[in-house]
């Protein structure tokens, strides 16, 4: 297929294209974590239904990202960023007639496998638009494009819900998604990689598999615990898939993955560089609209508003950083950033429950600062280590490692916070083990009534008191792992030249 040759203004009109299909990813994400106790109230939902009104989502996302890449270079980056917007859009409205929340659950699940193909198809589209500096400053525009979504999507929702009702939140999905699609069939140019010779099935499958049913078995940790014979059993059916996809892949002729890029610290480090804003800033969209909307209180408006001091500085800092690194390497600027973002979970780990908005909102600006350079960086990296022919394998690497880690952070961090509150409640009744635990389970959710009908003897002022000590625990331990994760991006980031990757990639593509 000889390459389409764009002008300024088509090269533009895709640019927008993928940006605003870029928007719907965040806002699907951020307006409903903010939606979570309505749906849940609406629909009858238990705690572990409203928790995987997320989970569904981003199990499939994560786990489909690297199959969608490798199918955009092979079927076409246009093909399947369509495909993918047309699914989006009508799952998106599906959820708008929905009652039952077993089928919820299930179309959020549709979304995933939608997004996946949107991501994907677009990032690698995109890729070939763009070449050298102007790439990166295109991914960063795409970065902000982020930054809209989980700067007007908490805001959006609290609006909308008070407004008109939860429902109308998929409905502003689907349009915008409607709007991608329309601007993408009419500007992007099909494209491929013409070293392509089909699928990896074999790698495909034995991918998806190990990381969709490790991801499935984080996510029933908080539910059956560690120990369960199921999620035992998962995790062994996890880690012998993906033993069969390293031996698989070293065999093709041409692999999904190829595993020699591992030998790069570059690569590594850009690789690392995708799951930290998992844990510094991901998993506060979700928990922090949950605390001040389900424990303190506030309503959805007043949530929203106090969201936007966490993601707002995504509108515009992202771009800033692109342009950044004609001084700066990114190493410096992604490592200072994730220190910054360190430094503000330390101060938001010091403030208590019932704080005021002004008091919040500083931490919170502080690690959305911090996060916004490394989120604006890290997309132009991922494709600028592997040839540009293979631009799709790149961002199906890096996606699936950042939206896989989120889910996996997300799990975690939700695990970990139901452990922390079941200590602090467990002190303070000598109820049975199993009522603390469900208790637990329903203040992580921001359902405090059904949490005192498990604890009936503990006053609901306590219970919430139990729960601000176990988020400020948490809140250090991101700390710890923040900072962590930047000293890990200082040595290896900037080790290696992206030629020597980009030469044995294109060695190993021609052999």
């Amino acid at each position: 297929m000889k390459p389409h040759t764009y002008g300024a203004f088509e090269r533009t009109v895709v640019l927008l294209a993928v940006c605003i299909a870029a928007v719907t990813m965040p806002l699907n994400f951020t307006a409903a974590a903010i939606a979570l106790p309505v749906i849940g109230r609406d629909l009858n939902a238990t705690p572990l239904e409203v928790n995987w009104i997320t989970n569904a989502f981003m199990l499939t996302f994560g786990s489909l990202l690297m199959l969608a890449g490798a199918l955009s270079d092979s079927f076409g980056r246009k093909r399947v960023f369509i495909g993918g917007v047309i699914g989006f859009a009508v799952s998106s409205a599906a959820l708008t007639v929905v009652s039952n929340m077993l089928v919820f659950d299930g179309m959020r699940a549709l979304q995933g496998v939608a997004a996946a193909a949107v991501f994907s198809g677009g990032m690698s589209a995109l890729a070939q638009v763009f070449d050298g500096p102007a790439r990166i400053r295109a991914f960063s525009f795409v970065g902000s494009s982020f930054g809209i979504g989980l700067a007007f999507g908490p805001i959006a929702a609290g609006l909308i819900i008070e407004m008109f009702g939860w429902h109308v939140i998929f409905w502003m999905i689907t349009v915008l998604a409607v709007v991608a699609l329309l601007l993408g069939a009419r500007y992007m140019a099909e494209s491929r990689n013409p070293a392509a010779v089909g699928i990896d099935w074999a790698g495909a499958i034995t991918f998806t598999v190990a990381l969709g049913v490790f991801t499935f078995a984080i996510l029933k940790v908080p539910e059956s615990g560690l120990i369960d014979p199921l999620v035992l059993a998962l995790l062994v059916m996890a880690l012998l898939s993906l033993l069969a996809f390293i031996l698989i892949e070293r065999r093709v002729a041409q692999p999904m993955l190829d595993l020699t890029l591992f030998r790069f610290p570059r690569f590594v480090g850009v690789q690392l560089l995708a799951a930290a804003p998992a844990y510094a800033f991901v998993v506060l969209l979700v928990l922090l609209p949950v605390r001040f909307v389900g424990i303190e209180g506030m309503s959805e408006m007043d949530a929203g508003f106090l969201m936007i001091a966490l993601s707002g500085p995504l509108l515009v800092l992202p771009i800033v950083a692109g342009y950044l690194t004609r001084w700066l390497s990114p190493s410096t600027l992604c490592g200072t950033g994730l220190l910054v973002s360190a430094g503000g979970l330390y101060w938001l780990s010091h403030l208590p429950l019932g704080s005021t908005a002004d008091q919040l909102t500083w931490p919170m600006l502080v690690i959305g600062v911090g996060i916004s350079f490394p989120w604006g960086l890290m997309d132009g990296l991922a494709v600028s280590v592997v040839p540009k022919e293979r631009a799709g394998m790149a961002t199906g690497i890096f996606s699936t490692t950042r939206v896989a880690g989120e889910g996996i952070a997300l799990a975690l961090v939700t695990a970990l916070l139901s452990a922390l509150t079941a200590h602090h409640l467990g002190s303070l009744s000598s109820q049975a083990i199993t009522d603390t635990a469900n208790a637990a389970q329903h203040m992580i959710t921001g359902d405090v009534a059904g949490a005192v009908q498990f604890l009936p003897n503990i006053a609901a002022g306590t219970l919430a008191q139990s729960y601000d000590a176990a988020f400020k625990t948490l809140l250090l331990i991101l700390t710890a792992i923040t900072t962590l994760t930047a000293g890990v991006v200082f040595l290896f980031l900037d080790r290696g030249a992206v030629e020597d990757v980009c030469e044995a990639t294109a060695t190993r593509v021609r052999t």
